[in-house]
């Protein structure tokens, strides 16, 4: 049973779901973790240029950004993360559902991004961004999942299509704040740090979604799945 959609046992026909606001507020929640992985892509091209930053983590960086292997490793730290972390996360959507998983995401990064904000010392910067990864890895794999299954069949593709949305948009978002923070003397700290501001949105609205039906009867809860087939 797919989320949006009933198929009868008996004669075989497909009935609709209808579009109700509750479906729309919920994918809209859950899209949301596409801000986060945005966000980064946005926001850490700008940081590793920004002459404060260099100064105090990579002073051999400031004429040649390219030439340092711990810059490296502090921007690829994510991405190796999130690849390791994505094991970890199928098995955690598909056995404890998809709206633990986004929370676990969300929690992560929320915790990667403040331990980046205060960062003093390179140590702090890879213990953050190795969180970081592992949030965009959970949530890259629960969020597309989460939104296939609870929109209704007749506009899944445009409410599936909202994580891409909110990939550019934190993208956007990214580009604006590195714009404003880049005279400031500690604006690396802010644009590291407001990476929890989205977190923190997403953490707080998993916790009022429920889960898809499929996650339910997945796990053996036909009655909860039931009803939340009829709210939705």
């Amino acid at each position: 049973m797919a989320g949006g959609s009933f198929v009868s046992s008996e004669n075989g026909r497909q009935y609709e779901s209808k579009i109700t606001m509750y479906v729309l507020v919920t994918c809209f929640v859950a899209a949301m973790g596409g801000l986060l992985f945005g966000y980064d892509l946005g926001i850490t091209g700008g940081v590793t240029s920004m002459e404060t930053f260099l100064t105090k983590f990579f002073p051999s960086s400031q004429y040649c950004k390219f030439n340092n292997q711990l810059l490296t490793l502090f921007t690829s730290s994510l991405y190796l993360a999130a690849l390791v972390a994505s094991f970890f996360a199928s098995t955690t959507t598909r056995m404890m559902g998809r709206k633990i998983s986004m929370f676990a995401g969300g929690l992560f990064f929320l915790l990667g991004a403040l331990i980046n904000g205060f960062a003093i010392n390179i140590k702090m910067l890879i213990i953050g961004r190795l969180l970081l990864g592992f949030g965009i890895g959970y949530c890259n794999q629960s969020v597309p999942v989460y939104l296939s299954e609870m929109a209704p069949t007749s506009i899944r593709g445009a409410l599936n299509i909202g994580f891409q949305m909110m990939i550019t948009i934190g993208i956007l978002v990214a580009n604006l704040i590195n714009y404003g923070t880049a005279k400031l003397e500690s604006g690396w700290r802010i644009s590291l740090g407001a990476g929890a501001v989205p977190a923190f949105m997403l953490c707080v609205g998993s916790l009022f979604l429920g889960d898809t039906p499929n996650s339910l009867i997945e796990r053996g809860k036909t009655e909860e799945a039931k009803k939340m087939s009829q709210k939705i």
